[in-house]
């Protein structure tokens, strides 16, 4: 705390140096951190680079902190990965791009979300209900897409530096070129580490892992405005190295062994993906676009006596074609696509590995009249070795019935491999012993998952008091048609993995306010209501760790920009979650039990950030900063390697209070 204290006022003392010397004129134009459209079509919301200025967003997972449309949850008591929800449903139900190529999926599902830098993010697309059929079929209750800083827009040096608390550190420098009058390229390197060991609960277990991860990513882009030809390549390579468990276990001579309990999570990953567009001069409502990607993810971990490899190979391939029929206001878009997944997966040396793949084509029509009415309307016909041959029917449906207002509906039809041992690692830092109850499937013995999503928005914009304001009121429901049930509800000593035997569904009601009080001071609030309910083998339950009921605030307030630059930014949210059901503990003994529901609980954030210039800019924040803890977040943590111990039962905070400061400079 004392270091970080000094760095704190070091940071502040830094005058604006020579950039006393320039001259410049500033506009003082209010831009939306969060936007959203009341012309598109689907309900998407599109978050900015300068909402993510607004909280320490240091990696993908933790870029929704102030975005009241996604959950922000940790997965379990010792990784301290941070794990999103929409609709009510876990991130396995999204469809998670970038710069709408698939990529947390399959191995990277529990960790892949951190291996996104957040100073690598231009905007982030976050879209409710079915996604587009262009995109593939495995979107069930929405789609993320991430676009990536484009180097043709880039400036030539960017520095961010971030310090917190719980010793965790990172460095992030972006490097920009413009080679020739068409070819650009920006190189990024991420750095981070946590160095220092904390028990702030005193359980003799860490709260946070100790860990490095290096991220490396180069980017070219090629433009030709005057011949149509636009293109994209993409090489990215990512180290990430993960220590866990009680405070005195040592890797070095307690690997493996009951005289410490402790866990690594080591994973290698390479990425290359390209590009390539073409925009007919003769006809620029028509375009053709060619997309590749080739990933290798290689994951080695342990927990306690718990072993799981993973490595996948995956290529993916897709071909677009746009253009009109007759006029712009009937658009479409058409192609094939490919995947292929090789997983070489071991669970305690148990060989579950496999090779997927499929094919598809698809063809998605568009009908906008420019002014109150729109539709999309897609399908795709797929053939995949394990799931067979079926058809993927997509709509999204906009009416504006009057003035500054927009209602929306969509359905779909999502299916997916469901990847049980990659989606739900937590549960392998457990005493729980896994079985699969059914063995006719052809994905470790379940059948796959399907399910349909359809839903309402409505959006009002208007003024009070002369100041704007918007109201949404939104209602998705999914219903499952089969789900690979992951049961925690029969025993404390079991996980079961089995196809669904009855009604599996999950109802989300969401209503947002916000608010302009006075220039550069808004408010934005939003009330979310979830009824998740699944059949397990001991009865219905609803969702575990799932909040009924959540209530999200937040307020921020930007002073005048001054002349050269300066200004102060102030941000403060605040996340109400209601009581939580509880994975069943009762056969545990008295110590070792947790009640049917968590108690409710509300967690607060809050930034302040000091523009001294265009160039240089300085924040410190704090997250948790009302201290609200889980102290039980390990069960059994007296006999680790006991039938009753327990790290995945968390519905709230472990570590406590974290404070945070960081610096971004930039050369234009």
């Amino acid at each position: 705390m004392k270091n970080i204290l000094t760095l704190i006022v070091l940071l502040f003392s830094i005058s604006t140096f020579s950039q006393e010397k320039l001259d410049e004129v500033v506009l003082d134009k209010k831009k939306k951190g969060i936007q959203k459209s009341l012309k598109k079509t689907t309900n998407t919301t599109t978050v900015t680079s300068k909402e993510l200025l607004k909280a320490a967003c240091c990696n993908l997972a933790e870029s929704f902190e102030t975005n009241p449309s996604i959950d922000v949850n940790f997965s379990d008591a010792l990784t301290g990965t941070k794990q999103i929800k929409m609709l009510g449903l876990t991130s396995p139900y999204l469809m998670i791009t970038e710069e709408n190529i698939p990529s947390v999926r399959g191995a990277s599902q529990a960790y892949g979300l951190s291996f996104t830098p957040g100073t690598w993010i231009e905007s982030i697309q976050i879209t409710k209900g079915a996604g587009s059929v262009v995109n593939g079929y495995e979107s069930i209750s929405g789609q993320i897409n991430t676009e990536i800083i484009k180097p043709a827009n880039d400036i030539p040096f960017f520095l961010n530096f971030y310090g917190s608390t719980d010793s965790r550190f990172e460095l992030n420098t972006h490097f920009n070129k413009k080679v020739t009058d068409k070819w650009s390229t920006s190189l990024f390197v991420h750095g981070n580490a946590r160095v220092a060991k904390n028990d702030m609960n005193h359980d003799h277990f860490l709260d946070n892992p100790l860990g490095k991860q290096l991220n490396i990513s180069n980017r070219w882009q090629y433009s030709n405005p005057e011949s149509g030809w636009v293109s994209f390549i993409n090489a990215r390579f990512m180290k990430d190295e993960k220590q866990t468990g009680e405070y005195d276990f040592d890797p070095e001579t307690d690997k493996l062994t009951t005289n410490h309990w402790g866990s690594e999570i080591n994973t290698e990953r390479l990425d290359f993906s390209s590009k390539v567009g073409y925009v007919f001069k003769d006809m620029p409502y028509q375009s053709i676009g060619f997309q590749n990607a080739f990933s290798n993810h290689n994951q080695e971990s342990y927990f306690g006596l718990n072993q799981y490899d993973i490595q996948q190979q995956s290529y993916y391939s897709n071909l677009i074609f746009n253009s009109i029929i007759s006029n712009t206001k009937h658009k479409f878009a058409t192609g094939l696509n490919f995947t292929y997944d090789n997983y070489v997966e071991k669970v305690n040396r148990v060989d579950v590995g496999r090779i997927d793949n499929s094919v598809g084509a698809f063809f998605e029509y568009t009908y906008d009249d420019t002014d109150k009415f729109s539709y999309i309307l897609g399908v795709r016909v797929d053939n995949h070795n394990r799931l067979g041959s079926f058809i993927t029917p997509r709509l999204h449906v906009r009416y504006n019935p009057w003035e500054k207002s927009v209602i929306r509906f969509s359905a779909g039809r999502g299916k997916r491999a469901a990847n049980i041992y990659a989606e739900n690692q937590q549960l392998f830092a457990s005493s729980r012993q896994f079985s699969v109850l059914d063995n006719d499937g052809k994905l470790y013995g379940l059948n796959p998952e399907i399910a349909w999503n359809y839903g309402m928005s409505f959006t009002q914009n208007f003024k009070l008091f002369g100041k704007s304001a918007d109201v949404t009121l939104d209602f998705y429901r999914t219903d499952f048609q089969n789900q690979a049930v992951v049961d925690v509800m029969q025993s404390p000593q079991q996980v079961l993995f089995y196809n669904l035997k009855g009604d599996s569904y999950a109802n989300s009601l969401q209503l947002d306010f916000n608010l302009e009080i006075i220039k550069h001071l808004n408010l934005r609030t939003a009330y979310k209501y979830y009824d998740i309910s699944t059949d397990y083998l001991s009865g219905s339950f609803q969702r575990p760790l799932q909040a009924k009921h959540r209530l999200f605030g937040n307020i921020e307030f930007e002073t005048h920009i001054k002349e050269k630059g300066q200004q102060w930014k102030f941000d403060y949210t605040t996340n109400w979650l209601g009581k939580q059901q509880l994975p069943y503990t009762a056969t545990n003994p008295v110590e070792d039990r947790l009640p049917e529901f968590s108690p409710s609980f509300a967690v607060m954030n809050a930034q302040i950030t000091r523009t001294f210039s265009s160039t240089f800019e300085m924040y410190i924040g704090g997250e948790n900063i009302g201290n609200y803890r889980q102290d039980d977040a390990i069960l059994g943590d007296h006999n680790p390697f006991g039938m009753h111990f327990d790290t995945s039962i968390v519905y709230a905070p472990v570590f406590g209070q974290m404070y945070y400061a960081g610096l971004r400079f930039k050369i234009k």
